[in-house]
């Protein structure tokens, strides 16, 4: 079978003061045993005394088994594969550079790696070919699969090798092959796209409207239809009543900022219309991104709100509750309040 399991890099250990994504595999007297993510799941070790710059009270209170976080690398032995590494060295700004590197780069494995499943050929190999040299010339490869999304050949024809081969006389020479061959590309762009192709981000603002004026809700009509005004082809407006007063703007975009700043200039001009008629508008909500499960949930609530408000059976009135109806009675609505 086909070996599945290499290293993210092309380094075989990490540099010193480098910060790497770790997994805590056992708590020992000394210190924690580690491995890590990016390396193939190497063994690496943080003492005690690199755990935090605080007396430590609880050991379990800063390190646990099975988390996931970013140390800092603070000696590699390469003969003998010792790594020592330290949490508390490691800065907000290493953990923010550690965690986006790292989420980049499990991508990119991912893909690669169901690439050499599919193929049944060695991941390590595919990386030799393909993964590390983008690495060299991009950056990250992650950059390079973001461009095979739309224009592959521009990527992966660039890409070649060099292969020792000997002659019948038994002389050997050096020749240069493409990188990808035709099944690889295939795979490759097919997994490139279903996975990096981007997905519309929603965007969501909760606000308050009312207006207590005469014909205010014509006003309030006319402000909505000011907010969805406010929308783009690309970043489309709507805004729809959930409960009186509350209302919802919704955006799809696959742009997080462009999204945000369309729904803000929305609720602007919804508050400018209501507020001309003496109205009021209240965000409960700022614009931000909602997941799917959020999405979810809120339908959910709209879904139980129009149910609650669906006339149920044995809610009609009848012939007893019309006779005990202690309402208006015989009053003289026209009349009411009226003296002379």
């Amino acid at each position: 079978m086909a070996n599945l399991e290499c290293r993210m890099y092309e380094a075989k250990y990490p540099e010193v003061d480098m910060a790497v994504m770790i997994q805590v595999k056992n708590i020992a007297d000394m210190g924690a045993y580690v491995s890590l993510l990016e390396y193939n799941n190497i063994e690496g070790m943080i003492l005690f005394s690199e755990l935090s710059r605080r007396r430590i009270r609880s050991v379990n209170s800063l390190i646990k088994v099975g988390r996931i976080e970013p140390v800092m690398v603070l000696r590699v032995d390469k003969e003998k594969g010792y790594i020592d590494l330290s949490k508390r060295r490691v800065s907000e700004e290493d953990i923010a550079h550690c965690e986006e590197r790292y989420n980049k780069s499990k991508l990119v494995h991912s893909i690669m790696r169901h690439v050499a499943e599919t193929l049944s050929t060695d991941l390590e190999d595919l990386y030799v070919r393909i993964g590390w040299p983008l690495y060299r010339k991009y950056g990250h490869a992650f950059e390079a699969f973001k461009t095979i999304v739309t224009d592959p050949d521009s990527v992966l024809n660039q890409l070649t090798y060099e292969v020792t081969v000997t002659d019948a006389d038994g002389r050997e020479t050096t020749e240069v092959r493409p990188a990808v061959t035709p099944e690889i590309k295939d795979a490759l762009v097919k997994n490139v796209r279903r996975r990096m192709t981007p997905q519309p981000l929603k965007i969501r603002a909760d606000i308050e409207m009312k207006c207590f004026q005469f014909d205010g809700v014509l006003h309030i009509k006319e402000a909505m239809r000011k907010a969805e005004a406010a929308g783009t082809n690309d970043c489309p407006v709507k805004i729809k009543l959930v409960a009186p007063p509350l209302y919802v703007l919704t955006t799809q975009t696959l742009d997080k900022d462009q999204g945000i700043a369309t729904l803000t200039k929305a609720i602007t001009a919804c508050t400018d219309e209501i507020e001309r008629h003496k109205g009021k508008l209240v965000v409960k909500d700022a614009p931000r991104t909602v997941s799917e499960r959020d999405d979810k949930l809120f339908q959910d609530h709209l879904e139980k709100l129009r149910q609650d408000n669906e006339e149920k059976g044995g809610d009609d009135d009848t012939e007893e509750d019309e006779e005990d109806d202690g309402g208006m009675g015989d009053v003289d609505v026209e009349n009411a309040g009226i003296h002379d």
